[in-house]
């Protein structure tokens, strides 16, 4: 039995099931976490969700922007951009199904026995493991309820407010938690975020940080596993932190991580997210199936 986490997938369904491959992952002893943004830019969005649904006692999932837009988008299909892969799920005949699995699915995870977070973009350095659990905890509620999902969908764009305050109600509140669990890389200490800028680590406007990189951060000592930040390849030297985006659905390849180990196994990715023709050579983070069991 083993635990993995696995990058933005995006819809890149082959480069998912190459890494199942490698790894011999078997949904009835196995467990697949997912870090969000499951579909979206990627060509197989819809297959890729059917494919999750099929094993969903075996998932752990949590949402990234792209996936909470396709929520609003199928309440409103002209909120639908000219790159996004998302109509098909829509009009897909199971499409209402797929995406009620979604609005179930959580902000952020914790798992207590191993001391370990999952989130999509990053946790604010102000808050606390608590806070952020609670946070979650008022967007994944609006979510699954059919009267505040309406206010949530409409009301979750923009930049604005950049920064939390406890005194922040309705669809403002919800906006902020939104943009620090599916949006955030660049904030100052106290949490004001920049949602402009996203390159890679060095490219942080004056002022700002990294997230993970601010010594004051609350929940240092936390492991946590996030997604995202494509820009960054999965290459950052915080101790504890784990980033799993390593650009599939841009040509770069997906990536996979015993949560427990933490070792890792990737797929090369072509230009337009599918599956690679060859495979990378061996390097220290493609592994042989036995080290990562």
């Amino acid at each position: 039995m083993a635990t993995y986490a696995v990058g933005d997938l995006q819809g890149c369904l082959e480069p998912l099931k190459c890494l199942l491959k490698q790894v011999a992952f078997d949904p009835k002893l196995d467990k697949l976490w997912l870090v969000g943004d499951l579909v979206n830019r990627g060509p197989q969005s819809l297959e890729t969700l059917r494919l999750l649904y099929g094993m969903r006692e075996s998932l752990i999932c949590v949402l990234g922007n792209h996936d909470l837009h396709l929520l609003a988008a199928s309440k409103h299909i002209e909120r639908l951009k000219k790159s996004d892969t998302l109509r098909e799920i829509i009009e897909a005949p199971d499409g209402p199904v797929l995406m009620e699995w979604l609005r179930q699915q959580k902000l952020m995870h914790y798992d207590e026995q191993r001391d370990v977070a999952m989130v999509h973009a990053g946790i604010p350095p102000q808050w606390s493991l608590r806070r952020a659990l609670k946070c979650a905890a008022e967007v994944e509620t609006a979510l699954r309820d059919e009267n505040l999902l309406p206010a949530f969908l409409d009301g979750m764009y923009g930049n604005e407010p950049s920064k939390w305050d406890n005194d922040l109600k309705g669809v403002s509140r919800l906006r902020v938690i939104t943009n620090y669990f599916t949006r955030m890389r660049f904030c100052t200490a106290e949490g004001k975020l920049d949602l402009k800028s996203k390159e890679g680590l060095d490219t942080a406007p004056p002022g700002y940080k990294p997230w993970f990189q601010h010594k004051e951060r609350k929940t240092r000592g936390l492991r946590i596993i996030f997604g995202h930040w494509a820009a960054l390849e999965g290459n950052i030297h915080e101790p504890g932190i784990s980033a799993l985006d390593t650009g599939c659905v841009w040509g770069g390849s997906l990536t996979l991580m015993n949560v427990d180990s933490g070792e890792r196994v990737s797929c090369k990715c072509d230009e337009h997210g599918g599956l690679a023709p060859t495979v990378a050579p061996p390097t220290p983070e493609t592994l042989p199936v036995n080290a990562l069991r």
